[in-house]
């Protein structure tokens, strides 16, 4: 499918797109893993249905789409391959990200009618020291999803002690293949290397600024998602790619048991009460994390298109319920690999690797259970967040 100008508008187009790229997303989840990356036919479909310019706003070059349309879209492409999805879904919310920062800037990134594809691994891990026009910046950040696809990169120095946010050519930098994982192997989240680089004022933004404004690049977008609080955008779009695994493997899981054969009773495994129980046991917990999915998505949509930020309360509402549902998807999932049998362990079975990716997406620091809920009711009985926080 190629998107045309006027697709762009409709949501049932990106949906339908999303369904028909799981399929093969899927075809090419095994390929995926081995390369350690994104396959080139994979983002090159991407680009040219206009992916990447799903969220950035129509005043960028973008089709403007709501942010529910573009994490719906995340979560269905999950479903064939949620290693893939979760580089797709960052790449083009990155090039959302990039339409904060100055007007200079932004001319240099959409102006030749595509959409930067920047990485953006966020973590304060360098520093930035300011001199006349910018800064000079050096540091080692890990985690780069997608970095092998990018002509940019978005980066986190400390300058004293605000953490500043830096956009770099990604000839300024290198790439160290470090990515060797059991999980989420097509991310390609190699680590990058910045060693005293030059990066003019125009391409920094304070991370205050970032997540609270002023908004510099909010001037050109008026009336655009643009201005939607930053953190909980973040945690919605890694959450949907678990959200979509779990569904995928369901789908999966459902196949098998209606196929498989019960050796040496000859049974037919969908026959079993066992089948039926675990499969009960999966249907209903799917299904609840996908409703405290859906459910924290309105609560965004709906406070952000309110403007003026989002309360306390729903930082955290939205933070707990990311973290929620990537912990049921996972106990999802969990269950119905011990109840498939050994065979589910081939490397050409989808289930153990959503298994696999839902492990390691279940890591990440946003989706720490406990601390999520510790945040949540801390919040809840009036306390302030704290940075670390992460709302």
């Amino acid at each position: 499918m190629e998107a045309g100008m006027t697709d762009w508008i409709d949501p049932a187009v990106w949906t339908n797109w999303a369904d028909a790229s799981a399929l093969r997303l899927a075809e090419r989840a095994q390929e995926a893993e081995a390369l350690r990356s994104v396959p080139e036919a994979t983002l090159r479909e991407a680009a040219e249905a206009g992916y990447f310019h799903l969220l950035a706003p129509t005043t960028a070059g973008g089709a403007g789409a709501s942010m529910t349309t573009f994490l719906e879209v995340g979560r269905r492409l999950a479903r064939g391959c949620p290693s893939s999805a979760w580089t797709l879904s960052f790449l083009a919310l990155h090039a959302w990200l990039l339409c904060r920062f100055e007007p200079e800037l932004q001319k240099a990134l959409f102006n030749d009618g595509a959409m930067p594809l920047a990485p953006a691994p966020l973590a304060p891990t360098g520093k930035a020291e300011a001199v006349e026009g910018g800064y000079r910046i050096s540091g080692r950040w890990d985690w780069a999803t997608g970095v092998n696809h990018a002509d940019w990169v978005m980066v986190n120095a400390v300058d004293g002690l605000m953490p500043r946010f830096c956009v770099l050519p990604i000839g300024d930098v290198e790439v160290e293949d470090v990515w060797r994982t059991a999980g989420m192997a097509a991310t390609g989240s190699n680590t990058v290397v910045a060693r005293d680089v030059f990066v003019p004022a125009h391409r920094t933004l304070s991370a205050l600024q970032m997540k609270y404004g002023p908004i510099p690049g909010l001037a050109l977008h008026p009336g655009s998602s643009v201005g939607y609080a930053m953190s909980p955008a973040l945690a919605l779009v890694a959450a949907a790619p678990a959200l979509g695994a779990a569904e995928g493997a369901l789908a999966a899981f459902t196949e098998r048991m209606q196929a498989k054969i019960q050796a040496y009773s000859g049974i037919r495994q969908s026959e079993a009460p066992a089948t039926h129980l675990r499969l009960g046991e999966a249907l209903a917990t799917v299904r609840a994390a996908a409703l405290v999915w859906e459910d924290a998505v309105a609560l965004y949509e709906r406070e952000g298109a309110l403007g003026g930020g989002m309360s306390n309360d729903s930082l955290a509402a939205i933070r707990l319920a990311a973290a929620h549902t990537v912990r049921l998807a996972s106990e999802a999932v969990d269950g119905m690999c011990a109840a498939a049998g050994a065979s589910s362990g081939f490397l050409t079975s989808p289930l153990q690797r959503h298994l696999r990716d839902l492990q390691m997406i279940r890591g990440h620091v946003v989706f720490d259970w406990d601390r999520a809920a510790q945040i949540g009711g801390r919040i809840a009985l009036g306390f302030e967040p704290t940075p670390a926080d992460l709302l």
